[in-house]
C-alpha cells in the first residue's frame, strides 16, 4: 500500500547511474534500512532491458535479501508518466500482480526481487505456460478503477508519440518506411473504426515482453511480471 512506500524528496537524484557502475550508485540503499551494507554489498546488472537499467543489490549468496533498482532510460519521461507508473505499480501490488515497491527516487524506483526464470520465446509456446500467462493477464484486466470511470489513453499516447518522433526522424530510413504523416492517417482510420466497437476499457500491461514474465518452476506458478510503467487504462 502507499503507506508502506518510502518516497524520497523530489530534489533527490540518487541513484543516477553513469555508464560504468560505481559504489556511489548504491548509496541510496541506506534509506531502505537494510541490515548489512557497505563493502559486502554486491551488484549485478541485468542487460535484457531496452529502455531502462536494472540492477540487483544483495549481500547474501543466495540473494535472499536482494532488491531491484530500476533506473529510467534517458528522456523516457517524455512518453511515460512516472507518477502514474508508481500509482499503477501500487494498484497492481494491491491485487497480487506485482512485487513490493520499497521506494521511489527522481529517476527510478526500488522494488522486491522475485525468484524465478525470465521467459523466452521457446517457453511461452508451451501450453502449460501460455495458459498461466493468459490467466494472469485476465486477472489484470479485471482490476477496477476504484469506483471511477476508466478513461482510454491509447489514442492520446499514440498522438503524443507521433509528436515526439516528428523531429527525430532518422534520414537513413529506407524509402519503404512510411512517413509520420502516413502513420498518423492510419491512426486516425483505426480510431474512427475501433471506437465504434464499444470494446471495454480495461487495465492493461502494454509491455508484455517475454523477459518481463517471471516463472517460478519450483512452485509451478507466475509469481509476477515486471510492471512496465506503461500499464494504464486502455480500450
Amino acid at each position: 500500500s502507499s503507506s508502506q512506500t518510502l518516497t524520497l524528496p523530489p530534489a533527490s537524484a540518487l541513484p543516477c547511474f553513469e555508464n560504468k557502475q560505481k559504489n556511489k550508485d548504491f548509496m541510496f540503499t541506506t534509506s531502505l534500512h537494510l541490515d548489512s551494507l557497505g563493502s559486502e554489498m554486491r551488484g549485478a546488472r541485468f542487460t535484457d532491458g531496452i529502455t531502462n537499467k536494472l540492477v540487483a543489490c544483495y549481500v547474501e549468496e543466495d540473494m535472499g535479501d536482494c532488491v531491484l533498482v530500476r533506473v529510467y532510460g534517458e528522456r523516457t519521461e517524455l512518453l511515460v508518466d512516472r507518477e502514474n507508473e508508481v500509482r499503477n505499480f501500487q494498484l497492481l501490488r494491491a491485487h497480487g500482480c506485482a512485487p513490493k515497491l520499497y521506494c521511489t527516487f527522481q529517476n527510478g524506483l526500488c522494488y522486491e526481487y522475485m525468484r524465478g526464470m525470465a521467459l523466452g520465446p521457446e517457453h511461452i509456446r508451451e501450453p502449460r505456460l501460455f495458459r498461466l500467462i493468459a490467466l494472469e493477464m485476465a486477472k489484470i484486466h479485471t482490476i477496477h478503477a476504484n469506483g471511477s470511470l476508466p478513461k482510454p489513453t491509447l489514442w492520446h499516447k499514440m498522438h503524443n508519440y507521433f509528436t515526439l518522433v516528428k523531429n527525430e526522424i532518422n534520414p537513413s530510413l529506407s524509402a519503404d518506411v512510411p512517413t509520420v504523416e502516413v502513420l498518423e492517417r492510419e491512426l486516425a482510420w483505426l480510431k474512427e473504426h475501433l471506437s465504434q466497437l464499444d470494446s471495454p476499457v480495461v487495465f492493461c500491461h502494454n509491455d508484455l515482453l517475454c523477459k518481463n514474465i517471471i516463472y517460478d518452476s519450483t512452485k509451478g506458478r507466475l509469481p509476477g511480471h515486471s510492471p512496465s510503467g506503461q500499464s494504464t487504462w486502455r480500450c
